[in-house]
């Protein structure tokens, strides 16, 4: 099983490249004026994204250098280790949410420290790719294209992210546990 699930994550992305071209010409799309179509609308879209993409790091940086994101872990590790989980993957429940490339930079530092086949660098990994930057998605993109009230997906977005890091948690404890 293990092997087919390499083999299919090595060629999924190969066999969409082809594919999805393919399916175009078959289609009758222009598929190089379209690509540079939407390449154009990304330029723009970027433009617009930038002032709230400066905003979101500024408050990043405020959350970390101001001691708040190490006062809410002082809260829970006592719960990780009642619970037997690895109390260094807690930081990626808050950065997360916030930042995929700061969080991305914790896993890695988590991964350098512990290596990829320790629990913790598992469960990290586990987390990093079940999660969403939840609050990047909604500053940036919500403010990009005007929308205001995105509080239903405030509330959605971070019960999901709470979801998926609990569930990354117990499938790596219950899978690699018992191997």
């Amino acid at each position: 099983m293990y092997a087919f699930v390499s083999m299919m994550s090595a060629w999924a992305i190969p066999v969409l490249v082809v594919l999805i071209p393919l399916y175009a010409m078959y289609r009758k799309i222009p598929v190089y004026e379209t690509f540079v179509e939407g390449a154009k609308d990304g330029f723009d879209t970027a433009i617009r994204i930038i002032p709230h993409l400066v905003g979101m790091m500024v408050a990043i940086s405020v959350f970390r250098a101001s001691g708040a994101m190490d006062w809410m872990l002082g809260w829970f590790r006592p719960l990780f280790d009642a619970f037997g989980v690895p109390s260094e993957v807690l930081p990626l429940a808050i950065l997360r949410p916030i930042t995929g490339s700061g969080s991305l930079a914790f896993t890695t530092e988590l991964i350098k420290e512990f290596g990829p086949d320790s629990m913790i660098g598992r469960i990290a990994s586990t987390i990093q790719g079940s999660t969403d930057t939840t609050l990047y998605v909604l500053i940036v993109y919500f403010g990009a294209v005007g929308i205001r009230r995105g509080r239903y997906a405030l509330k959605v977005g971070l019960i999901s992210d709470l979801v998926g890091f609990i569930a990354s948690i117990l499938i790596c404890l219950l899978i690699f546990r018992i191997t």
